[in-house]
C-alpha cells in the first residue's frame, strides 16, 4: 500500500479520531468534519492520479460532511443517498447528492475514478451487492474503497455501546428501556453483523472484476496493523476494515 497513509496513520491522529467519535450523536459536525477530512487523506493516498480533477462517488453520503474535504482537493464529487432523512440531518446545502440506493447506483458503467463508501457497510442488509455495483461505475485503473465497521469490534453496537455483544436484538431492547426511544441504529434494520472475513471473501470473490491491493485497520496507529494477520483477533481489535480494490 502506498507508504504515505502508513506515515498518516499516527497515534495522534487515532486518538483524535476516537475523542471526535463521542460527539457523534449530540454534535455531528465535530465528528463529521475531521472524519471527512481523514477520509480524503485515506482517498487520495491510494489514488494513483491524486484527487485533483478526478470525479469521485462517496456511496452512502449522509447529510454531505464530506463533499467540502473533497472539492477542496480539486475533485468533481457526488455522492448518493437513500435516507432523505439522513440527507438532510445537518443542515447542510447539498449541490451534489442524488438520491439512490447503493444496491442499485443511479450511474453508468465506469463513471468515476474513485468510488468510497465510509461507514455504510454495516448499515445496509446486501452490502457486498453495494461493492460490486461501486466495481461496476468505476473505470479500469480506479479505485474502490471500502471501509466499515466490525461487529465484533467494540464500536460494532454504535450507539447500544458494548451491550451488542449480548446480541443485536438484546442491545437493542437495553437501549431502548434506557433511554426511552429505540436506537438510531437498529440491529436487524439499519445495523447488522458484518466480519472482516466477510469483507475479505468478498473481494477474493470479485478478483477478476478488481484486485485487492490493500487491507488495513482504518483507526489504528499503524504499529498495530499486524492484527490483519490473525484472523480471529483482527475481527474484534481491528475496528473499522478499509479494503482498497484496483479495478481492472
Amino acid at each position: 500500500m502506498p507508504e504515505s497513509f502508513a506515515r498518516y496513520a499516527t497515534l495522534r491522529r487515532a486518538w483524535g479520531l476516537l475523542d471526535a467519535f463521542r460527539h457523534e450523536q449530540t454534535e455531528p459536525e465535530r465528528f463529521y468534519r475531521p472524519l471527512a477530512a481523514d477520509t480524503a487523506v485515506l482517498v487520495a493516498s491510494h489514488s494513483p492520479a491524486g484527487l485533483d480533477a478526478a470525479t469521485v462517488l462517496d456511496v452512502g453520503g449522509g447529510p454531505g460532511y464530506f463533499a467540502d474535504a473533497f472539492t477542496e482537493r480539486g475533485a468533481h464529487y457526488v455522492s448518493v443517498e437513500p435516507d432523505p432523512s439522513e440527507m438532510h440531518s445537518g443542515g447542510l446545502e447539498h449541490r451534489a447528492t442524488v438520491r439512490g440506493s447503493g444496491q442499485q447506483l443511479p450511474f453508468a458503467d465506469n463513471a468515476f475514478d474513485v468510488s468510497f463508501s465510509s461507514n455504510v457497510v454495516e448499515h445496509t442488509p446486501r452490502p457486498w451487492d453495494m461493492g460490486a455495483e461501486m466495481i461496476r461505475v468505476t473505470r479500469p485503473g480506479g479505485t474502490v474503497i471500502v471501509s466499515y465497521t466490525l461487529w465484533w469490534g467494540p464500536f460494532g453496537g454504535h450507539e447500544m455501546g458494548l451491550t451488542h455483544y449480548l446480541g443485536g436484538h438484546r442491545a437493542a431492547r437495553r437501549y431502548t428501556r434506557r433511554h426511552g426511544h429505540p436506537p438510531k441504529n437498529l440491529y436487524g434494520t439499519s445495523l447488522f453483523a458484518v466480519t472482516a472475513a466477510q469483507g475479505l471473501r468478498w473481494a477474493g470473490s470479485v478478483a477478476d472484476r478488481a484486485d485487492l491491493v490493500a487491507a488495513f485497520p482504518r483507526y489504528l496507529p499503524r504499529q498495530f496493523w499486524w492484527v490483519m494477520r490473525v484472523p480471529g483477533l483482527r475481527e474484534v481489535m481491528a475496528t473499522n476494515l478499509v479494503l482498497v480494490l484496483r479495478v481492472r
